[in-house]
């Protein structure tokens, strides 16, 4: 049974930063790519950023939104099957429910989600 359990999600002044964890299970992690997503409210869940797989982390690719690109970065333990989003420079437009995200098997498995609030 494939579970993704995120964690790490709270409250942030603009300009701060916040690092997000996800745990995977039921998957043989180290062959598969993570993604993250977002949902803000009133508006679509976006894709975020992409790792891929590997177990050398300089055979890895990552990729990013554009609205994100410079102030998160994407990482993957593969020793302790997670996913990690650390994000700087958080502004009020960040503000969402964060996920992760795999695809395994041709089945789509989110994590429930994590809430990310950018506020003063």
């Amino acid at each position: 049974q494939v579970q993704l359990v995120e964690s790490g999600g709270g409250l942030v002044q603009p300009g701060g930063s916040l690092r997000l964890s996800c745990a995977a299970s039921g998957i043989i992690f180290s062959n598969i790519a993570m993604r993250w997503y977002r949902q803000a409210p009133g508006k679509q869940r976006e894709w975020v950023a992409s790792i891929t797989a590997g177990q050398i982390t300089a055979g890895r690719s990552t990729s990013y939104a554009d609205s994100v690109k410079g102030r998160f970065t994407i990482s993957r333990d593969n020793a302790k099957n997670t996913v990690s989003l650390q994000m700087n420079s958080l502004k009020p437009e960040d503000t969402a429910v964060y996920y992760c995200y795999v695809l395994f098997l041709s089945m789509d498995y989110w994590g429930q989600g994590t809430q990310v609030t950018v506020s003063s």
